[in-house]
């Protein structure tokens, strides 16, 4: 969905249900995803730094894929 959310079909939402996931819980998970996008987007458009705990787990990441 954070990629290429166009391309979420109903076949998604139903391996989603055949595991386990209520619509009410889609629609949960929906909703965090989006707004989690939709700040870090802004944040990042304003020049927002992370937050400690978060810029150490990027470096750690980053340290990591090198």
């Amino acid at each position: 969905m954070t990629r290429t959310s166009s391309a979420v079909r109903e076949q998604d939402l139903e391996t989603l249900r055949r595991h386990g996931l209520s619509d009410r819980a889609i629609l949960d998970a929906v909703e965090v995803i989006a707004y989690f996008n939709y700040i870090n987007r802004v944040a990042d458009a304003l020049g927002i730094d992370p937050e400690l705990e978060m810029r150490a787990a990027l470096e750690g990441r980053q340290s990591q894929a090198v």
